[in-house]
């Protein structure tokens, strides 16, 4: 198996912004050289990260506005984006095909499959598989995608169980690879009267959210429970990092709940600024909650953040809980309603010690638990054994003392 090598389809790849696309990157970049190459989706700035990257990225139009095959949009796309993918298989004498999603990505992988006999591996987030049943078409090639995938790699144990559960994939065919965080980037700072003033925070009690402004993440959740914790903190300030779809929608709430002195939309922030969010903040909050199947699927931000020091409050669903130790080094509360978010909210930050403590906590726990050195040689090890023999039972056992180190924390 010296000479073997894999082909990672992913549409979101750096320069592209998304927690997938980054534990890619992360993952990817630490494979042996010469062992992998990444066909990543178009970006307008890809040029001058590519030039820079130490993994080989080779540009493909992956970005499809159908992801269907009964609309001439939806087969063209996949046509043009599967014959230019096997022409890097056959230029690069790839041996075996990662897909970072179901779907559109594993529709390729397995069109690479039937064409070329390449077996493939496919990656499972979890909204992905809980969206995908709002459209038969897309159920029906998400499952056709799962069941010929010669391995599953969910990213929690919530995605596993959505993929044996829901959809029927046979455990053996499964395992768990959560994403982690840079621990010797995202550490904990003091308190800095310049890097706050600099966010335009000043000395206020601060909550901050990084993410998508999508309806999932919660983020108009928190807006509705800030006149309850303004009640004790008028001067509250809640810092929501992240572009989106949802920004427009968050900025009318903002106004019809006459807020604007409470909420600041920083839009996406640089490396130095979102550091300097995290590291700055009070609390971290992530008010996910599942909205017709689509779900947080396991949730990096919270794992960034406990890096930094702070303490964490996340929805009750999907995979968050996974991140955290509940009740140490965060709260995990349901987030349908703004009530019990700013009960949770209200008592972590009425509680310095309580707050101080949680943060020393998780700060422990990113670092101990998801440093991408140590998630990226599991996955080097799990991507030797599989393309080895390609015999997931073998693998789910022998991986099943990491899960289960993990599980006993908690």
């Amino acid at each position: 198996m010296k000479n073997s090598k894999c082909l990672l389809i992913s549409e979101i790849f750096p320069p592209h912004v998304g927690g997938s696309g980054r534990w890619f990157w992360e993952v990817y970049r630490r494979m042996a050289a010469g062992t992998c190459v990444v066909a990543a989706g178009e970006h307008e700035e890809q040029a001058e990260f590519d030039a820079r990257s130490d993994v080989h990225i080779e540009r493909v139009p992956l970005s499809m506005r159908q992801w269907g095959l009964r609309s001439w949009e939806g087969i063209g796309g996949y046509w043009t984006a599967v014959r230019r993918l096997r022409t890097l298989v056959g230029k690069y004498q790839v041996n075996y095909v990662h897909c970072g999603r179901c779907i559109p990505e594993g529709v390729m992988a397995y069109a690479l499959k039937w064409l070329c006999g390449l077996p493939y591996v496919c990656y499972v987030h979890g909204e992905d598989v809980g969206t995908a049943g709002n459209s038969r078409e897309h159920a029906m090639l998400v499952r056709r995608v799962l069941k010929s995938a010669d391995l599953c790699i969910a990213n929690s144990q919530n995605s596993r169980k959505l993929l044996t559960d829901e959809w029927g994939i046979d455990e053996s065919k499964t395992v768990v690879l959560h994403p982690g965080v840079d621990a010797r980037w995202f550490t904990p700072a003091a308190r800095s009267e310049t890097a706050r003033n600099r966010l335009g925070w000043g000395d206020r009690p601060v909550l901050l959210t990084v993410g998508r402004l999508q309806r999932r993440k919660g983020q108009d959740q928190m807006i509705r429970a800030l006149p309850l914790i303004r009640q004790q903190f008028p001067n509250v300030l809640y810092a929501v990092v992240g572009g989106g779809e949802d920004r427009t929608r968050l900025e009318q709430l903002v106004a019809a709940l006459n807020l604007q002195e409470n909420v600041r939309l920083h839009g996406e922030l640089g490396d130095e600024l979102l550091l300097d969010c995290y590291r700055q903040c009070d609390l971290f909050a992530l008010p996910n909650r599942e909205l017709d199947g689509d779900i947080e699927g396991f949730g990096m931000v919270l794992v960034e953040a406990q890096a930094c020091g702070k303490p964490v409050i996340a929805g009750r669903s999907g995979g968050t809980s996974e991140t955290m130790i509940p009740g140490k080094t965060g709260l995990v509360v349901p987030c349908e309603t703004p009530e019990p978010l700013a009960e949770a909210v209200l008592h972590l930050l009425e509680n310095d010690a309580l707050r101080e403590q949680m943060g020393a906590d998780a700060r422990r726990w990113a670092a101990d638990h998801f440093e991408w050195e140590t998630l990226a040689g599991s996955a080097r090890e799990l991507f030797h054994r599989s393309r080895a023999s390609f015999h997931p039972a073998g693998i789910v056992a022998e991986n099943s003392a990491a899960e289960t180190s993990v599980s006993a924390v908690r």
